[in-house]
């Protein structure tokens, strides 16, 4: 049976996060409010981990393991276009990606482990700062969070507004993909319009690489791999009734393995200065890696699983479902230590999908409950009494 007070009070939690976003390295007003509501449930709590981060330990027992629960805490630059009464107050942020969700579902995960107590170890309630940038994993461990505060396994979860509510879906293996970014700066000969002939046309140039950029992953990767690579902005010094001299292409690429990665660079990078030089042009190629792929631990997943059993059933339970590509840093994380990353379904019945990133839309508040309850099962499991 679902206790109203405590569904009451994750849904307190979430509205007042969302009403005051903040984005990435600048969550303070975000992280104080979670260090008083996490010090209110008596637990040991650090601040300013990674810049904005905040660990808080609850140990209970004589337990050595330590067990890790992670959310995300930024908003994104988006200005919202709903106006429930907790609408945001920072004209031109939002929480449009359901991190105000994540924030009260570990809230409320803290709040029934320090309550019920039936656990003996170790858990540390990690509030990650810099998640949509894919720089905040990152800056937690540069800043010694896995030195000072030591984790045997660590588990996250993210909406998914594609997914029915009351399902939760996970799997073995890669279940996010990594993003590198790209800028490809092309330096031809300005000329008038009227006269191409006197122009190394940088635009031209341009529209060859991008459409030879597509022939990589049709061409040159392994069918039984998977990638994406996305040429999304094109700019010019032109105008007009004038060839431009320089363009510049910026874009990015998804994959799941490291050596698909260096596969896309390197084959980027050849074809962008062979076509330049071939056109007599100039080539400058940056190629970025922002986010690593997000692996998930085949042990870690198995505890996923059960944990979901236990809290929504098998038959609402997907231990197996397609991995996505998009991005998320927690990968930072299981690169150091076993993890795993679950999606939590947060459509409701004959509701429209609202995507991720939009600026209509708004955390379903009646899975709060069922995340932080999966997230205290998974405790229970790794850490018996």
């Amino acid at each position: 049976m679902r206790n109203p007070d405590f569904k009451n009070q994750l849904i307190q939690w979430r509205h007042h996060l969302h009403k005051y976003p903040e984005t990435a390295f600048d969550e303070k007003k975000t992280s104080a409010y979670l260090a008083q509501e996490l010090k209110k449930m008596g637990l040991e709590v650090h601040e300013n981990i990674g810049g904005t981060g905040i660990v808080a330990n609850l140990t209970v027992g004589d337990g050595e393991e330590v067990i890790g629960l992670r959310a995300d805490m930024d908003a994104l630059n988006l200005n919202e276009i709903k106006e429930p009464s907790y609408r945001s107050q920072h004209p031109g942020k939002m929480h449009a990606c359901g991190h105000d969700g994540h924030m009260a579902t570990l809230l409320g995960a803290a709040k029934l482990l320090s309550v019920r107590k039936n656990f003996n170890g170790t858990v540390r309630f990690i509030f990650q700062p810099a998640e949509e940038i894919g720089k905040g994993a990152q800056a937690m461990i540069d800043d010694k969070l896995l030195e000072l505060f030591p984790l045997d396994e660590i588990y996250g979860l993210h909406n998914m507004p594609g997914i029915p509510v009351g399902k939760i879906h996970t799997r073995s293996g890669p279940i996010m993909a990594s993003e590198d970014n790209f800028v490809i700066r092309i330096k031809g000969k300005g000329a008038h319009a009227s006269s191409p002939h006197m122009s190394v046309d940088p635009l031209v140039i341009a529209a060859e690489i991008i459409l030879a950029l597509q022939t990589i992953v049709a061409r040159n990767l392994d069918p039984i791999d998977t990638a994406v690579v996305s040429c999304t902005e094109i700019h010019t010094d032109g105008i007009r009734n004038a060839i431009p001299s320089n363009v510049e292409i910026k874009g990015d690429t998804r994959s799941f393995k490291p050596e698909v990665q260096k596969l896309l660079e390197d084959r980027m990078r050849k074809l962008c200065e062979g076509i330049c030089t071939m056109y007599g042009a100039e080539c400058e190629f940056e190629y970025t890696h922002e986010f690593s792929p997000t692996i998930n631990w085949e042990e870690c997943n198995k505890v996923a699983k059960e944990a979901a059993n236990n809290i929504v059933g098998k038959e609402n339970t997907n231990s197996d479902c397609p991995p996505l590509m998009a991005s998320e840093d927690f990968g930072k994380f299981t690169e150091k230590v076993p993890g795993c990353f679950i999606f939590l379904g947060s459509k409701g019945e004959n509701e429209e999908v609202i995507p991720l990133h939009n600026a209509l839309y708004d955390y379903n508040d009646d899975v709060l409950e069922t995340g932080a309850e999966f997230f205290a099962e998974i405790v229970k499991i790794r850490l018996p009494k």
